[in-house]
């Protein structure tokens, strides 16, 4: 079945981090799906040929949720035994504001200019000052005549204060340093509104309620939406809904061989580390176990949503796609808990896509970034995307009729941040904080450059934890080859030049 629809039919609930179950109806029959190849609208813009209706979008993104967190999110699993995952989606930087960053616009680090949470180099002032946010995809889907809204997290250092609704949202209640999900602020609409510690102000239900309340008011109107749902958890300090505090009883971290573990010829950063002691294991047990009591509310918002969706008349219009701003490493590596490094536990996230037309059970194998989200939604939607936009609509993926022409490589750039005390993410001596780096992921394999000059080559198809580096065998013409693809993403800049550099490695 194709992947494109009539608008009446089509409604796109992309999930990041969501956990949904699956009740739905089958909408009219499909139509076939486009090639992803686009034809330009504008000067500076292309577009994909609209349906014949509109589609609506629910983005429901979570922090930190890393994939071990999965199993534990029944609804997910429903949504991903109904339609298809993507084995290689990663993210172009494993932290929350530059990856955040890449999803609203499309583009990679090196193009916002945003690699870290605060600072010189990255947060939501530096991404307001640069004037980033008068392109995103809120605002390409409102220029199409969509209704948008923003519940829950947008960007580090960003605060409830004042009248300031960013381009592209025509509904907005967004959160600062909410992170303790009780005893925060919300902007709504240019109007500040505290919320306080009773049951009822959990932040994941509350901005769960709003979603759903918008949903229902859009569908009633019969106007096109976009609803982003963006989730604090299960980001420290991994605070559960208080009905969940004492879930899993006895539940540890999961001891995969990367746990303990440091590769052959570490980089210099992780080289040396001493192995954990009992009482850090002991808290990482405690942590693990936090943070999938905090997920908890997050399925359930999910089954919620889809219960207003289908209330409203819309479910069996519906997409279901679920990811992750950035992994979390927990123990892998002798790391204390934290993100930020190159490794799979870090850069790769859940990516789940449910709907019409998505065969159930199709294991998508292709890299897939958080790049990819802009143009996928422009492409459903049949709205304009910029040209100097970065990623590629992986619509053509979904359908699975056959092969087409994608990357080989996905990049992952980062910047080693400065410590801040009132950063949430700045990251603890023991979490890892690695020097600047640019690294390539395939299908089968890592390769990373660091500033310091380290090099790191994992075989993931021999070696899937990321245990034996082995740059240091590979041979002149390899290296140089490597570089070379690693170098022209570096450097791209829009559609057409990225996708030349990401064919390469």
């Amino acid at each position: 079945m194709g992947l494109r629809y009539r608008v009446g039919v089509l409604a796109v609930v992309a999930v990041l981090g969501l956990a949904g179950g699956c009740t739905s109806r089958s909408g009219p029959g499909p139509v076939t799906p486009s090639s992803g190849a686009a034809t330009p609208a504008a000067a500076g813009a292309v577009t994909t040929t609209p349906a014949a209706g509109r589609p609506n979008i629910v983005l429901v993104l979570t922090d930190d949720l890393s994939m071990n967190l999965v199993r534990y999110m029944p609804h997910v699993l429903a949504v991903q035994r109904r339609g298809a995952s993507f084995a290689n989606y990663t993210v172009t930087d494993s932290l929350c504001c530059p990856s955040r960053a890449s999803m609203l616009t499309g583009k990679f680090p090196h193009n916002t200019g945003i690699f870290t949470n605060h600072g010189a180099d990255g947060g939501f002032r530096l991404f307001h000052r640069k004037g980033l946010e008068k392109s995103t995809f809120a605002t390409d889907l409102q220029a199409a005549g969509y209704r948008t809204a923003f519940f829950g997290k947008y960007l580090n250092e960003y605060q409830p204060k004042g009248r300031f609704v960013p381009p592209g949202w025509t509904d907005w209640h967004a959160g600062g340093n909410a992170y303790r999900n009780f005893d925060y602020d919300l902007n709504e609409n240019g109007q500040v509104r505290h919320y306080g510690t009773a049951p009822a102000d959990y932040l994941t239900d509350v901005v769960g309620a709003k979603a759903s309340a918008f949903i229902r008011d859009a569908a009633a109107a019969r106007t096109p939406f976009l609803v982003e749902v963006a989730t604090y958890a299960p980001h420290s300090p991994y605070t559960p809904a208080p009905r969940d505090a004492r879930a899993f009883p006895g539940l540890t971290a999961p001891r995969s061989p990367a746990f303990e573990a440091l590769p052959s010829d570490a980089p210099a950063w992780l080289a040396g580390r001493a192995p954990l002691g009992a009482q850090q294991r002991g808290w990482l047990d405690v942590i693990f176990r936090q943070r999938v009591q905090a997920v908890q509310a997050v399925d359930r918002m999910v089954a919620s949503l889809q219960r207003s969706l289908s209330a409203a008349g819309v479910a069996g219009s519906t997409m279901l796609v679920f990811t992750s701003d950035n992994g979390y490493h927990l123990g892998e590596y002798r790391l204390a808990p934290g993100k930020q490094t190159a490794f799979d536990t870090d850069v790769r996230v859940p990516l789940v896509v449910s709907g019409p037309g998505v065969p159930a059970g199709r294991v998508v194998r292709e890299p897939v970034t958080n790049i990819d989200l802009r143009p996928t939604f422009g492409e459903l939607a049949g709205a304009s995307v910029p040209a100097d936009v970065d990623g590629r609509s992986f619509v053509p993926l979904l359908a699975g009729a056959g092969p087409v022409p994608w990357r080989k490589a996905a990049l992952v750039e980062h910047h080693h941040p400065d410590p801040d005390p009132r950063d949430p993410d700045s990251p603890s001596r023991l979490s890892g904080n690695p020097p600047d780096y640019a690294a390539l992921r395939t299908a089968t394999y890592t390769y990373v450059e660091y500033a310091d000059g380290g090099r790191e080559f994992y075989n993931r198809a021999s070696d899937p934890y990321q245990l034996r580096n082995v740059a240091g065998r590979l041979s002149p013409a390899r290296a140089a080859a490597l570089h070379a693809a690693l170098k022209g993403l570096t450097t791209c800049h829009g559609g057409a030049s990225c996708q030349v550099a990401d064919r390469a490695g």
